[in-house]
């Protein structure tokens, strides 16, 4: 399949003005500029007039973990029996049969991250997923993550019944005391591979071994923090592991916009069009996103679904561009950097030859919030929902 005669975007800007995308086997084979190669009787597209662009992707979310229209039978997102669970993973919870992942296609949301909630200090194994399909597991891209959260919510759901963590300090106590046993873990386990003649193999212990991937830095460690004073905390504690750090939400990041750039470490903003609905949340402002690229933070945008709407992430973008963010940045932030900084940029985010074909046709400024996709396609299939 080709589509032809279309104004392409790529990572923010006009790649080609009148350029063609060809689709073979799931993958983008080729493209190019002007007359397409036309040779064979396949249902091509004519997309003159149109503006093809990649799957938005939104970077954080709890999607099918916590479903819509539904309270304690449909919320898998929080095991609050214990405040560290990193042997917790979202796949288990998610059911692709909840109605938002339609929302999601038919806004050209084709890639998501699926997290657990932040009840719990270290929450459990987090997941990219493409927006289609009837069985999790034919949806996953990769696991991208651990999840940790900081602030106010563990302290909040434990406090509540009297038990540890009542304080910041303790969600980090927690935290750190789980990274050095799986660190100690990882070098006895390291150890016995070696020489098992002369060290044991250290009983199994399933909270380690989940944590194992990310001290290899195979994959990240995605903090949940709002305030500054959170955000400094987790930029600590991953120098302190020399962990693959990514801030999310970061409200209060504008507040040390050069201090999160010195450290180079990204920032996943949002939700950005919600009210302040908690203490931490007090400084939000639509500029964040703005004074944090303006420092050089590398950011994406993210609904935070359910908290907004999945259907929503352009328009959270278009709040950010209200901000102060530049319109390239705005489509970068839910396209290739969102790629990036959850680490599947060599699979989806931008129109390139072997990425996924996860496209979006628009006849008019894909932002835009009175329009939607008149063709999405997810792995070259066009989805018809």
């Amino acid at each position: 399949m080709i589509i032809f005669n279309a104004k392409i975007i790529s990572k923010g800007r006009v790649l080609f003005e009148n350029g063609w995308v060809e689709v073979l086997n799931g993958k983008i084979s080729n493209i190019g500029d002007g007359n397409p190669p036309l040779n064979d009787g396949s249902n091509h597209i004519d997309a003159k007039g149109k503006t093809l662009i990649s799957g938005f992707i939104d970077a954080h979310t709890h999607i099918g973990i916590m479903e819509d229209g539904l309270d304690f039978e449909g919320d898998d997102c929080n095991e609050q029996s214990d405040p560290f669970t990193p042997q917790l993973r979202a796949i288990d919870g998610i059911n692709p049969f909840d109605y938002c992942f339609k929302e999601a296609r038919k806004r050209g949301i084709t890639s998501v991250v699926v997290t657990p909630g932040s009840a719990n200090a270290v929450g459990g194994q987090m997941v990219a997923i493409k927006t289609y399909g009837r069985c999790i597991d034919d949806m996953i891209i990769k696991p991208i993550g651990i999840k940790f959260a900081l602030g106010e919510n563990p302290k909040r759901v434990y406090n509540d019944r009297n038990e540890t963590p009542m304080t910041r300090m303790a969600t980090v106590s927690i935290i750190r005391e789980g990274l050095y046993k799986a660190k100690r873990y990882l070098k006895d386990v390291e150890d016995y591979n070696k020489n098992p003649e002369e060290y044991d193999l250290p009983e199994f212990d399933i909270k380690s071994e989940a944590l194992i991937p990310l001290l290899k830095r195979e994959i990240k460690a995605h903090f949940h923090c709002h305030r500054a004073d959170d955000i400094c905390t987790a930029i600590r504690i991953c120098k302190e592991f020399n962990l693959d750090g990514v801030i999310v939400h970061g409200t209060e990041g504008y507040l040390i916009s050069d201090i999160i750039a010195r450290e180079n470490i990204p920032v996943i903003c949002g939700p950005i069009i919600c009210d302040r609905c908690k203490p931490e949340m007090k400084g939000l402002d639509i500029k964040n996103p703005s004074e944090l690229y303006n420092q050089g933070v590398k950011i994406s945008i993210c609904t935070d679904h359910s908290v907004i709407p999945i259907q929503y992430l352009p328009t959270s973008v278009l709040m950010a561009i209200k901000g102060g963010l530049s319109y390239e940045e705005g489509l970068k932030s839910i396209t290739c950097n969102s790629a990036e900084i959850i680490g599947i940029q060599n699979l989806v985010g931008d129109i390139s030859v072997g990425m996924d074909a996860d496209l979006q046709l628009y006849d008019g400024n894909p932002l835009d919030i009175a329009i939607e996709p008149s063709l999405v396609m997810i792995d070259g299939n066009i989805i018809q929902d």
